[in-house]
């Protein structure tokens, strides 16, 4: 039995990606994750380790700032790591199960208003990189998507006959999402010039500048270019598109559910984050609508 830790993260991340054929992106999370645990562990042999060790490496990361919901992702991470060690190399037991990380208050996603949103996406596409970038956020907004999902894109999965695109999400899981008429515009001024860089066998649905696959970060760089241009005074990250399509849609429909299949969440709790921005949205408008919300001045 091999208890070599390097070796063994090693081939935990070639079985999450080869085997469970999980996205780049998320292996390299579970990477890091597992990284920092050994870091911390000091341990040469992974069978040795307790319970214990594994609360003491979490006291001292929440003792450096990481937030619990941070603990949690990677406690998960590194419990799916002594799964795959007692599965594939006779490991005995898991020193992660039973462990709870501290809590921490519930940081509600930033949204924009619909105005803001109106205001981002209202700009001349009069050239091949704009008309590329309003294709891009139109779609992100649109149809809700990660920024994974969007860099992922093939030609082959928008659906411009029945509005729709199709987008494999995190565990390669499909879902087939609503692809609105701003949106369905600008992919088709997008397509148009898409052929004048576009290199040979690249299926990419959104290309860089070079006529290849564009990158997330690159994504992200035009998105906050394109906000600061714009003129909206706060963080503009690419999954804020995501978050406001979710409260935008949540406040119009009130169909949680619905909201949840086209995020691709696999529990409803990932979704109902999005109601209690929806109540702040209520609240607003009963504290300035109401005749007896406040006492007037």
């Amino acid at each position: 039995m091999s208890s070599k830790p390097e070796p063994l993260a090693a081939a935990f991340i070639h079985h999450l990606t080869h085997e469970r054929r999980l996205s780049p992106l998320t292996a390299d999370s579970y990477a890091r994750d597992i990284r920092l645990l050994l870091s911390h562990l000091h341990k040469d042999d992974l069978a040795q380790v307790q319970s214990p060790h594994i609360r003491q490496v979490i006291a001292q990361l929440h003792g450096k700032g990481l937030s619990g919901r941070s603990l949690a992702r990677m406690l998960s991470a590194w419990r799916s790591f002594y799964r795959y060690l007692i599965r594939s190399h006779g490991y005995q037991h898991n020193p992660c199960i039973g462990l709870r990380v501290p809590k921490s208050p519930q940081k509600l996603p930033n949204a924009l208003s619909p105005d803001e949103t109106v205001r981002l996406l209202t700009f001349s596409a009069d050239h091949i990189l704009t008309a590329r970038d309003s294709a891009m956020f139109e779609l992100f907004y649109s149809s809700g998507l990660r920024l994974a999902e969007l860099a992922q894109l093939k030609l082959a999965a928008v659906d411009f006959a029945e509005g729709t695109v199709r987008v494999r999400g995190k565990g390669g899981k499909e879902r087939i999402v609503p692809v609105g008429d701003f949106a369905l515009q600008a992919l088709k001024a997008w397509l148009d010039q898409r052929a004048q860089i576009v290199k040979p066998d690249v299926t990419a649905l959104f290309l860089s500048q070079r006529g290849d696959a564009i990158s997330t970060r690159t994504i992200s760089h035009r998105l906050k270019g394109r906000a600061r241009q714009q003129g909206i005074n706060q963080n503009v990250h690419p999954h804020i598109l995501r978050h406001s399509f979710a409260s935008h849609l949540l406040q119009s429909s009130g169909d949680l559910r619905a909201v949840q299949e086209m995020l691709g969440h696999a529990h409803i709790t990932s979704t109902q984050v999005y109601t209690h921005l929806d109540f702040q949205h209520l609240t607003k408008i009963y504290d300035i609508a109401h005749p007896r919300a406040k006492k007037r001045n």
